[in-house]
């Protein structure tokens, strides 16, 4: 068992993972979408047994995940979600559509299905441009395919499928992974676990905790905890491969205590190169195609999934590894405190705030699950509701101002108060 390590994240900026920009948000109902993405594409789960493995530190394991080099790899991934909202089912097209209903391929749609229950997915990667996620179900399979330039997504169950081409600055990324899935969400364990660690700052405790068997491989587990009080993040655990650097499993914790709220992890993992047919796709005969920039432009006129779902992991730490209050983000977001205790205050579009039930700008199913979610909350600010779940709190005053982050709703009210 290795032994307790500790490390402050500030003596991290030498490595590949440094401070992060203000979080960007879309509000009031990307509550369960910011939920879908820091979710993402994350592997991990159960093990056998704690393997015996020399001694490192913190520094040295972070270290290790931003040196991997490991690009060649597939596996079976088991993802559970418990973020404490309804299932979101149907209701996703309510939001994401207006009420449209119907199936799609479209990942900015699709990816929201992991904010809730449990999912089985196959994944393989050969280098940066070519990956492979499929979400499997019982009677039918969604695959995301990125082949080069090509980037294809079918649903077996509907017999749609979505194209699109990935663009020039996506291939000349440095040498990040031009993945296939929505913007921001990452699509690999080495990704999720990059973003935590760049979301880390002075008010993060990064510990070595023991070791792990996961999927067949030993691994490390690196510790991340808030050393603040008033989060609802408890800790995340990354188990780290122990020979290639390779994050293999990732589990989210509510300061509350339960069950986890994210459990991801690989059943099985090759580091093998992958089968090329892996990552070729021709559409069956008969099935509807629809091209990215027909569902870019529907977006834009209000008639898809907005863009916004797919944010990685912004939506839970808006202002980790911030310094100072007060730092204005992307558009009219503003961080209010630092750490994991940060706030962001946006104002709205128009200064309105959430339309009433007798306005009809919201189909029913969608008012229903924002109900569901929300607490009515008084102050000197006025009058406005809380949206709540597990981890991410967001709170829309009836004057168009909105406050999130992952904090009590005390700490939401607090700052509309003091802002007022």
């Amino acid at each position: 068992m290795a032994p307790n390590d500790s490390a402050e994240t500030g003596g991290t900026r030498g490595t590949a993972v440094g401070r992060r920009k203000a979080a960007r948000y879309i509000v009031p109902v990307a509550v369960a979408g910011v939920a879908a993405a820091t979710i993402g594409l994350v592997p991990a789960l159960a093990s056998t047994g704690d393997p015996d493995l020399p001694k490192i530190t913190a520094q040295e394991l972070i270290e290790k995940i931003a040196a991997s080099d490991t690009e060649r790899l597939s596996g079976t991934v088991r993802i559970s979600t418990d973020l404490g909202i309804p299932s979101l089912g149907g209701l996703a097209d309510a939001f994401v559509q207006g009420g449209g209903g119907g199936e799609s391929a479209d990942p900015q749609e699709r990816m929201t299905e992991l904010a809730s229950g449990t999912h089985t997915l196959r994944v393989a990667a050969d280098g940066p441009d070519k990956q492979r996620l499929s979400i499997m179900d019982n009677a039918s399979e969604y695959s995301l395919i990125r082949n080069g330039d090509e980037v294809w997504a079918y649903d077996s169950g509907s017999d749609q499928a979505y194209h699109a081409t990935a663009d020039k600055s996506a291939r000349d990324s440095g040498g990040k992974s031009a993945h296939p899935a929505p913007d921001g969400v990452p699509a690999t364990p080495k990704e999720l676990a990059e973003q935590l660690l760049e979301a880390a700052g002075p008010t993060t405790s990064v510990t070595v905790d023991g070791t792990a068997r996961i999927a067949g491989r030993d691994a490390y587990k690196l510790v991340v905890k808030p050393k603040q009080s008033g989060s609802t993040i408890g800790s995340a655990t990354v188990a780290v491969d122990a020979e290639n650097g390779v994050p293999l499993k990732f589990t989210l914790l509510a300061s509350a205590g339960g069950k986890p709220v994210v459990d991801a992890g690989f059943t099985d993992v090759d580091f093998g190169k992958p089968d090329a047919s892996s990552f070729t796709f021709t559409p069956p005969k008969g099935t509807e195609v629809t091209e990215a920039d027909d569902a870019k432009a529907q977006r834009e006129q209000g008639k898809g999934p907005d863009k916004g779902l797919g944010k990685g992991l912004d939506g839970l730490f808006p202002g980790v590894g911030q310094s100072g209050a007060g730092d204005r983000g992307a558009g009219d977001t503003k961080i209010i405190g630092e750490g994991w205790n940060a706030i962001a205050e946006i104002s709205t579009p128009g200064g309105t705030g959430l339309p009433s039930k007798a306005s009809d700008e919201v189909p029913a199913e969608a008012q229903q699950f924002l109900d569901s979610l929300g607490d009515k909350v008084t102050g000197k600010f006025g009058s406005g509701t809380v949206f709540k779940t597990r981890l991410v709190n967001a709170l829309m005053t009836d004057d168009g101002k909105v406050y999130v982050g992952a904090v009590t709703k005390d700490a939401l009210v607090e700052a509309a108060n003091n802002a007022s």
